[in-house]
């Protein structure tokens, strides 16, 4: 009894957390992922510059786009001499994926000024909603949760561009057999399969994987939203499935 009271106040307690231990609660959920991002922040900062822009555009688009993937598909196609509305068009692609995070984030954040909106859409990158999604639905109640991707988008965002920076200015060189880049899917994987509890969960993840193998061949990195959306029907066909299994 004893425990069972001391777990519900915890629980309770935990409903009540102020917006600064919240925003703290995401800065330390984001770090562990950083030792993916200072790398890839690295290597952008040296291509962006192998690519021939300038030491001012590469930080500006760390800043403006900050799309870590996007980014560097730009700077290997604009050093190849693709046509600008193709590198535009392939950028566009890869980011269409923001899309699916801000309906997935959506209605844990509808309730806010637009202010605030805009600056956590700018902050919603693949590492911050993959920490900041968890917590959300962890905590759904919690009034102040939005204050938890504010610190974790913060902190990629800071780090991001102080990589870039470091990369473009001291001209730091990472050998490619290293494939230091390999981390951040990693990283990924560490956090997403421990959420992986039921077999719609499974049958999203191994649908997904099979189309970004099988896709890798498509043009525009088309295979980045073949993956996603063949993962969220099968995942939303299993549970249909399940479901009418139940009832029968």
């Amino acid at each position: 009894m004893t425990i069972e009271t001391s777990h519900n106040n915890n629980h309770h307690n935990d409903h009540k957390t102020t917006a600064l231990q919240e925003f703290w609660r995401g800065v330390r959920d984001q770090s562990p992922l950083l030792v993916g991002v200072v790398p890839f922040g690295l290597v952008f900062g040296v291509l962006g510059i192998a690519s021939g822009l300038s030491p001012l555009q590469t930080i500006l688009m760390s800043s403006i786009v900050f799309g870590g993937a996007s980014q560097v598909l730009f700077a290997q196609l604009w050093a190849s001499g693709t046509p600008p509305v193709f590198v535009g068009g392939s950028v566009s692609i890869i980011n269409l994926r923001h899309v699916l995070y801000s309906a997935s984030v959506a209605s844990h954040l509808r309730h806010l000024p637009f202010y605030w909106r805009v600056v956590l859409a700018y902050l919603l990158t693949d590492e911050a909603y993959a920490v900041s999604i968890k917590r959300f639905m962890e905590r759904p109640d919690n009034p102040v949760k939005h204050f938890h991707l504010l610190g974790s988008g913060l902190l990629l965002w800071i780090c991001w561009q102080t990589t870039t920076a470091i990369g473009v200015f001291a001209g730091v060189t990472i050998p490619p057999t290293l494939s230091l880049d390999f981390i951040i899917p990693l990283t990924f994987i560490a956090i997403v399969a421990p959420a992986i509890r039921n077999t719609a969960h499974v049958m999203a993840c191994i649908t997904s994987a099979v189309i970004a193998i099988f896709g890798q061949a498509l043009p525009w990195n088309a295979w980045i939203l073949l993956a996603a959306g063949g993962g969220i029907a099968a995942g939303w066909a299993t549970l249909h499935f399940n479901g009418r299994r139940s009832r029968t």
